[in-house]
């Protein structure tokens, strides 16, 4: 594996506005006051480069006036930060990992907030000759025996964990130099494998918003193993006492509010012509696919 050009620059902190209470899966101006009016919230890249951060932090700002920090990296990081008592509140989608370190007790209230899917993104010409095909694992072993390039993130984000695990599903080991590594987030890493002309494992949403700035083609989609889920939670307050709770507490009712799963509905429909998530507030994990 090589570490490609860092020309293309991670998706780095943003700040933006936050604050909402919830009742009764609705809003309530009523509802749990943060003690604290400034919120750090680590989530995924993607959930910032989609768009979908833009337009729900804004309205959570509305109602409290609280100050939300944002910190958008691979998920991996993202749980990292949480687990350390760093951040109030994570936004992630790697459930395995997630439920590792809930069950060591370092979060709760962690509820399921939407999912999208990923797709296997490659040249137009399908240089791997993948289309047609049904199973993911398949595909990745044609990609391995014709040493088709290939863009990995190598940043321990949801989409990497997914993508690493399906190697080890397929019973691959990648290496080599047509296995390259980006360490970047998802945009940049799409733009890179765009430039680069390889192929690439990415979450839907972000595919789609980029999508007239890349020259990459779905080449297999649908497989349930490539199922992206998205999670909300907070850092146990008995464990990390400094943290904002009630703040970390309002965001996650928010994220399951009735008004937030709404614009999560929409969001994207305009734009692409369908939704880049699917909301999942009160669903089970099981229930999806």
């Amino acid at each position: 594996m090589r570490r490609l050009d860092r020309k293309f620059l991670a998706i780095g902190l943003g700040f933006l506005l936050a604050g909402v209470f919830m009742g009764d899966r609705g809003f309530s101006a009523e509802g749990q006051k943060a003690t604290s009016n400034s919120l750090l919230l680590s989530t995924t890249t993607s959930t910032q480069d989609t768009g979908l951060l833009d337009v729900l932090i804004p309205l959570f700002e509305k109602k409290t006036g609280s100050k939300i920090k944002t910190i958008a990296v691979g998920s991996g990081q993202a749980l990292a930060m949480g687990a350390r008592g760093d951040v109030d509140v994570v936004l992630a989608h790697a459930p395995d990992l997630e439920k590792e370190h809930e069950s060591q007790g370092l979060f709760v209230d962690r509820q399921l907030v939407m999912h999208n899917d990923f797709v296997l993104l490659c040249p137009a010409a399908d240089p791997a000759q993948i289309r047609g095909l049904k199973r993911t694992t398949e595909a990745l072993a044609r990609i391995a025996s014709r040493q088709t390039r290939f863009v990995t993130r190598g940043d321990k984000s949801g989409t990497d964990l997914l993508e690493k695990s399906l190697w080890k599903q397929a019973g691959i080991a990648p290496k080599g130099t047509w296995y390259m590594e980006s360490g970047q987030g998802m945009g940049a890493s799409l733009l890179l494998a765009s430039e680069k002309q390889t192929c690439i494992v990415s979450d839907r949403g972000t595919y789609l918003a980029f999508k007239s700035r890349l020259s990459l083609d779905i080449v297999l989609q649908g497989d349930r193993v490539l199922l992206n889920i998205y999670h909300v939670m907070q850092p146990n307050p008995e464990k990390f006492p400094k943290v904002n709770a009630a703040g970390g507490k309002a965001f996650v009712d928010f994220m399951i509010s009735r008004e937030a799963q709404e614009i999560i509905r929409q969001f994207g429909k305009e734009k692409f012509g369908s939704p880049l998530f699917v909301p999942d507030a009160g669903k089970r994990d099981e229930d999806l696919g």
